[in-house]
């Protein structure tokens, strides 16, 4: 890409940008947020997210100091809970460190949990005009058309080779501005499909579009389809009608968010004999398993469950306990129904909660 390619698409910009809540006050912790939340997230979806957390806390210090389970709970139903863990982690460090003030240099920001290499980019070129080149899915688009560049993006030889060329054509002053120009030709004229490339202001340098293959560019290589996976999970009420939650561990999916406990059909043992063998070794307790309450279709990244809701008779703790034991969970708690609304919870335990309302 020239000067005069990079002036043109630095004059669609100015023209076309859309008006953003971390775009009028784009300072570091905003950007910070706003980056993360981006991630694997349309923008629309985003935004009344970072709108309230940004209103429940104000500033990193805030961030740091609350509950990580008030920040889960202003996460829910973004997903990629990792992204909200790592923040609130990351917050604390900063706090402890940096005096409460994010780094403005990549090195640095690559230290905090939670920030890579396209994160640290863009915090850097956006909130402190320093000279990173900030690769992310739009901007690999882009840029393999106007190369025309057959090379499989899933791999790190090519990956090497676009950081390479972004940090070539990164201009030394306004990389800020230059990275979120880019960033925004990818959500609205360079898109997955059907690009808008009549009305692209880098159309004359494009080698794609000068072939015609705009469309097979990038190049991926193919998926493996995602599995599936029977998964079981007990409303189990005690004598008062209360039900048994627990809080899932901290690292892995979901760390963090609470659950009607169960888990993972192996074999081919029944979904009542998956259901008890799993609350045993979270929890160590017995059930009697009535009938199926409810049943959850819902897709990960990277594989498919079906969730198999069973009502429960909570029967007592194993021996030698007198109370469940969070043996594979970070905590538990019985609850009524009208308090389930204060704790977090993914998505595929949300519908089981809207399942109980709408029948109760």
């Amino acid at each position: 890409m020239n000067l005069d390619s990079q002036a043109s698409l630095l004059r669609w910009y100015r023209h076309n940008r859309a008006d953003l809540p971390w775009r009028r006050e784009a300072g570091p912790y905003q950007v910070w947020l706003a980056e993360v939340m981006l991630q694997q997230t349309q923008v629309e979806t985003v935004i009344p997210y970072y709108q309230r957390f940004l209103a429940a806390f104000p500033s990193i210090a805030a961030l740091a100091a609350a509950p990580l389970g008030a920040v889960l709970k202003q996460w829910e139903g973004l997903g990629y809970y990792s992204r909200a863990r790592n923040l609130h982690r990351a917050a604390a460090l900063v706090v402890a460190e940096y005096g409460g003030v994010l780094p403005g240099q990549v090195d640095e920001l690559l230290k905090l949990p939670g920030i890579g290499r396209y994160t640290a980019g863009a915090i850097a070129s956006i909130a402190f005009d320093q000279p990173a080149p900030a690769l992310d899915g739009n901007v690999i688009r882009i840029f393999t058309r106007l190369l025309d560049l057959p090379d499989d993006i899933s791999r790190g030889a090519t990956r090497t080779k676009l950081w390479n060329i972004a940090a070539e054509w990164l201009p030394q002053q306004g990389a800020g501005e230059y990275n979120q120009a880019l960033m925004e030709l990818g959500q609205k004229i360079c898109r997955p499909q059907n690009p808008r490339c009549v009305d692209c202001p880098l159309r004359d340098c494009c080698r794609a579009f000068a072939a015609g293959t705009q469309a097979e560019r990038p190049v991926r290589g193919r998926r493996s389809p995602r599995p599936h996976y029977d998964v079981t999970a007990g409303l189990i009420r005690d004598e008062l009608g209360r039900l048994l939650i627990a809080q899932r561990p901290l690292e892995g999916l979901l760390g963090g968010l609470w659950e009607f406990p169960g888990g993972k059909r192996e074999g081919r043992e029944s979904l009542p004999a998956c259901l008890r063998r799993e609350l045993r070794e979270e929890l160590a307790i017995e059930v009697e398993v009535g009938q199926r309450f409810a049943l959850v279709n819902h897709a990960f990244t990277h594989f498919k469950i079906t969730l198999h809701v069973f009502d429960c008779r909570y029967m007592g703790a194993l021996p030698p306990y007198s109370q469940p034991q969070a043996l594979e969970a970070l905590d538990w708690a019985w609850v009524c129904e009208g308090e389930l609304g204060r704790y977090s919870f993914g998505k595929a335990d949300r519908q089981v909660i809207a399942e109980l309302a709408r029948r109760r």
